[in-house]
């Protein structure tokens, strides 16, 4: 979604509104003046606003403003939810539940998606109601942040649980 920029030459309208290099607006200039007043200050011409009437043009480091716009763009699709994954087992130390939760809880409030996930070795195949059991007490353990999206199920020698921020 990268938008094609005109910069100094290749803005040809006779007028624009002019932002300068402060940031502050300058009004309605003829574009050679604009040209005249960037060359002035060191920097380039931009025109931001190309369907605005008259068009927008700000005074400003063309190489820096790219820079901050393809920053910008890659950061939405960064602040998108995750999938986050806590990996418990049946026979889970205390201590090492309640780590996992501390971990549980800061993806829930930064608001990504928490995947629980319950491996199961050798002889644990045996008494799957102890997975649930720790599914069970993670889903109490952040009830008051999250809600479950999908309840536990058994797939193989894994035991999955999907909980989201309310």
């Amino acid at each position: 979604m990268t938008t094609e920029y005109r910069v100094n030459r290749q803005i040809r309208i006779p007028e624009v509104r002019l932002i300068d290099d402060k940031g502050e607006q300058v009004g309605i200039v003829p574009t050679m003046e604009a040209m005249k007043r960037a060359e002035e200050v060191g920097l380039d011409l931009v025109e931001v606003s190309p369907t605005a009437k008259p068009p927008v043009c700000r005074i400003l480091d063309f190489g820096k403003f790219k820079y901050a716009q393809r920053k910008k763009e890659k950061g939405t699709h960064a602040r998108a939810s995750q999938l986050k994954e806590l990996r418990v087992r049946p026979a889970i130390d205390k201590h090492d539940l309640e780590y996992r939760l501390d971990a549980g809880r800061k993806f829930l409030e930064q608001g990504h998606k928490v995947q629980v996930v319950c491996i199961f070795r050798g002889r644990q195949m045996a008494h799957p109601e102890h997975g649930y059991q720790v599914m069970d007490q993670v889903r109490d353990a952040l009830a008051d942040i999250s809600k479950v999206e999908m309840p536990p199920k058994l797939m193989g020698k894994r035991m999955t649980m999907l909980l989201a921020h309310k």
